[in-house]
């Protein structure tokens, strides 16, 4: 059976059944180890580097920023994985196309104004909502400037996407120069992409549930995302309603991705790297990418979580969203070079 690809992604099960449910296992199996040690793992400051289950008044915290990191992990591989396929581009990602600066400036705005009228600190309950208007208003600001005829360009995708997270970016420091000294730094730390050990139950409830409805949501249109990884005209001539299925991904990664930012702060490229490591493990079909990147988001976070535990350099644990944009960033630009390099054969 021949093989479609474009810009990357195939669009035809090129793995077989057995293998897409081992690399599922595996990818539960490697989060469930990882998830072990950062609940175990103990470097007090100043202290070497041990294992042991926590005493009594420190597990929940541990527990909470597991939890934590497990939901906006999975939920920023699934929203990497739908703009991926849903613009056919292995370079799309939240990050890449400024909705986490989006929904990042959506709460920044939020906090301001909050501290303005005297109020504390937004819960990530309450700053979904201005994280979804930012996260909204960015991507439907890049594709509204990148699309032609044709559907979006994706060399203008990426510029467009570019230039709007730095405007983003832009006015998230604006905001951040108008509070105190003291709540400048609280923001600061935010923006680096951190996560919280301290998160009442009801609101862990709420990012628990929003990648799980994600990928109940994902699973119903995998056959509809399958064939729609076809070129707009191919699509359409087997039935898929392609506008309305664009429409619905967005909607549903911009969901996803205030989610995330809501709890951990803008998490940068974690969106890129989860559903290429899923694709590359359980195939391109959504029924089981979908879930593999889910899987492959929580378990980075975490990963990356448990080894921001262990760099202290005498100013607190190195936050998580470092090692996600250093290892991103490289994996960027080797994809960059390899869809150039595509483009170019195809001229």
């Amino acid at each position: 059976m021949p093989v479609h690809q474009d810009r990357g992604l195939a669009t035809v099960n090129t793995a077989p059944q057995p293998r897409r449910w081992l690399a599922l296992g595996a990818l539960t199996l490697a989060l469930l180890i990882t998830a072990l040690l950062r609940l175990t793992l103990d470097h007090p400051p100043g202290g070497g580097i041990g294992f042991a289950w926590p005493d009594p008044e420190w597990v929940r915290y541990r527990w909470t920023a597991l939890a934590n990191a497990v939901s906006a992990g999975g939920a920023l591989g699934l929203a990497g994985l739908l703009l991926q396929s849903l613009l056919r581009n292995p370079l799309a990602s939240p990050y890449v196309l400024g909705a986490s600066s989006g929904a990042g400036l959506g709460i920044m705005v939020s906090l301001y104004l909050t501290h303005r009228m005297g109020g504390t600190a937004l819960p990530p309950a309450r700053a979904t909502l201005p994280a979804l208007a930012g996260s909204l208003g960015a991507l439907g600001l890049v594709l509204g400037l990148a699309t032609r005829r044709g559907g979006p360009d994706p060399v203008n995708l990426l510029l467009v996407g570019v230039v709007v997270s730095t405007l983003c970016g832009a006015g998230i420091l604006f905001f951040q120069y108008l509070v105190p000294m003291g709540l400048r730094g609280e923001f600061l730390t935010w923006l680096m992409g951190h996560v919280p050990q301290a998160t009442p139950p009801a609101d862990l409830m709420l990012a628990a549930s929003l990648p799980l409805a994600g990928l109940a949501f994902t699973l119903r249109m995998a056959g509809a995302l399958d064939a729609g990884a076809l070129s707009e005209e191919e699509a359409r001539s087997i039935g898929v309603p392609v506008n309305a299925l664009r429409l619905g991904g967005f909607l549903l990664a911009g969901l996803l991705t205030a989610g995330a930012v809501a709890v951990t702060g803008p998490i940068g490229f974690l969106g890129l790297i989860a559903p290429h490591l899923a694709r590359g493990m359980a195939g391109p079909r959504h029924a089981t990418a979908a879930p593999a990147s889910l899987l492959a988001g929580a378990w980075l976070l975490v990963l990356a979580d448990t080894a921001s535990q262990l760099l202290d350099f005498g100013t607190g644990p190195m936050p998580p969203g470092v090692f996600t944009a250093l290892a991103g960033g490289v994996l960027f630009l080797v994809l960059l070079h390899r869809t150039r390099s595509w483009t170019l054969d195809g001229m």
